[in-house]
């Protein structure tokens, strides 16, 4: 498992603040927003409770309020710097508990930085907190050879096949394509082609 001390306050000013840097600009997290909520909506799935799990600076907060005002955002961090500093509940994904299940799990780039038997009880974890749909990423080593930017990516971590994480979630999830994963007990009606499996 990388060190929490890993996710400092320098950490955070390379891979989110500066935009020489940073992983992702303001306008790309604009964008696949726009796409995941007008997708849930499309899909006709309430969004009342959000947990965006890994929140790091909790950019999904403020994109999330735009589409669903009324929803009610969950962060939790494991970095005590960004729970700090924002206010997040802090937790990790393998061991997070939470009373009431929520309609919209976020959780990107997270699981690398856990070993195998971590990552997988977080699959499990993330299944246990959703009721509707997550949003999941996570480099893989396909990505990390073929895909992304390594000079402004973190490879640190376990990089494991994107067939890991999807022999994983099969159990529980529909994949719906561009990250969203629908809980197969949810009642959202997916046609043929709009699955991946």
């Amino acid at each position: 498992m990388v060190d929490t001390q890993h996710f400092d306050e320098a950490y955070y000013r390379r891979y989110y603040e500066d935009p020489r840097t940073r992983v992702a600009a303001p306008e790309e997290i604009r964008t696949l927003a726009d796409f995941v909520c007008g997708y849930l909506m499309y899909m006709q799935l309430p969004i009342r409770r959000v947990l965006d799990m890994g929140c790091g600076m909790g950019t999904w907060k403020y994109q999330l309020k735009r589409h669903f005002p009324r929803a009610k955002y969950t962060g939790v961090e494991r970095s005590e710097y960004l729970c700090k500093r924002f206010g997040f509940k802090q937790g990790s994904v393998d061991s997070f508990e939470s009373a009431r299940a929520f309609d919209l799990v976020i959780c990107q780039d997270v699981l690398q930085y856990l070993p195998e038997r971590n990552a997988a009880a977080a699959v499990e974890r993330l299944s246990a907190l959703c009721r509707g749909a997550l949003l999941f990423a996570v480099l893989t080593r396909e990505d990390w050879e073929e895909n992304c930017d390594q000079e402004l990516t973190d490879g640190t971590g376990y990089l494991r096949s994107g067939r890991w994480y999807r022999k994983r979630l099969k159990k529980d999830f529909i994949n719906a394509g561009g990250g969203l994963f629908v809980k197969r007990d949810a009642g959202v009606v997916l046609y043929e082609l709009e699955k991946l499996e």
